[in-house]
């Protein structure tokens, strides 16, 4: 006798397939969840660190905002009007609390609020690092194909040597070498120095901007463009791209059909990995061109004590390397 099976039937009013669609729903909701969980806990260590390592700089706030003639008792009447006399833990809840309503205080400097102190740095490093991914991302990738289908070639090899010398240096001895090519007796084609005056964007003083960006460029360039050339190496190599190849396909469908789109996809998230390098390098390559950013005011806070700015700007450049490295991570899994 056939045995016979009955398909479940949906309960009255309610959608067809709505069973199948939650269980779809399900691991996708679960791993939202995961990511959210991930970020609230890792950005709560990474507050943590930031206002506990801030705490642990040497020296007396009050004493360097007074000087060194300050009684005992208007030190005492300054760290309580600082709440600097509370425990470390009420210290850091009150400034956590500030930073969740978009509050980071007042710069110890001159009681401007911290918010606005950095809002115009900001904006200048985000031009910086903008101006420099524009470059990046493009150059990378033309370079990384030219060298991949011309393997073994002179200029293949001088790409490859050249880009370990490059990556082996850091971003201030890069800046430091194109200021002496070209902003010194050498040329003297562009300034030595990125001086923007308040108010003005950098938009307004591209010649200004020219070597701080190709500073970051020339490191993120070398670095893409290897990776890059390494995908699509291995995407020419494989099985699909062979049988293209067996069934009479020209090289140039070949490689811009099929190698550079799976090329690509494997590339983004090395992209996401250079945007956060070149959020980090900011901040020395500011200091080497003199460059109105955050990197700057960041020095500045740390030969002032100014703690407020200190916790507010190392904060936004930790979050900025988390976001990036989340971005990666999703695009690898995909």
């Amino acid at each position: 006798m056939t045995e016979l099976t009955l398909a479940p039937v949906d309960a009255p009013g309610a959608e067809p397939g709505a069973d199948a669609r939650g269980k779809r729903l399900g691991p996708w909701a679960r791993r939202l969840g995961s990511l959210v969980a991930q970020a609230v806990v890792t950005l709560l260590l990474v507050s943590a660190l930031v206002f506990f390592a801030t705490q642990a700089l040497p020296g007396d706030v009050a004493r360097l905002i007074l000087g060194k003639t300050a009684t005992p008792e208007r030190l005492a009447v300054l760290r309580e009007q600082l709440g600097l006399d509370r425990p470390v833990l009420v210290q850091y809840w009150d400034w956590l609390s500030g930073v969740l309503r978009g509050d980071f205080g007042e710069s110890l400097a001159n009681h401007e609020p911290v918010t606005s102190l950095i809002g115009e740095r900001l904006v200048n490093s985000l031009s910086l690092a903008l101006a420099a991914m524009v470059i990046i991302i493009p150059v990378s990738l033309l370079v990384g194909v030219v060298a991949a289908t011309h393997r073994d070639s002179w200029f293949d090899k001088a790409f490859l040597g050249l880009s370990m010398v490059i990556n082996a240096l850091p971003d201030f001895i890069i800046g430091t070498l194109l200021i002496a090519l070209f902003a010194t007796n050498v040329t003297h084609l562009l300034p030595p120095v990125s001086i923007i005056p308040v108010g003005d964007t950098p938009w307004q003083h591209l010649t200004a901007m020219i070597l701080p960006v190709a500073t970051l460029a020339t490191s993120g360039v070398f670095y893409l463009g290897r990776l890059v050339r390494a995908s699509f190496i291995d995407v020419t190599n494989s099985e699909y791209v062979e049988m293209a190849t067996l069934k009479g396909l020209s090289r140039r469908v070949i490689t811009y059909r099929h190698a550079l789109p799976n090329a690509l996809a494997a590339a983004i998230p090395a992209a996401s990995l250079v945007a956060a390098f070149t959020i980090g390098g900011v901040v020395v390559v500011e200091y080497v061109f003199n460059y109105p950013g955050i990197g700057m005011l960041l020095v500045e806070s740390l030969g002032n004590q100014n703690l407020p700015v200190i916790q507010a700007l190392v904060l936004i450049v930790a979050v900025s390397y988390f976001f990036f490295n989340r971005l990666a991570d999703a695009f690898e899994r995909r």
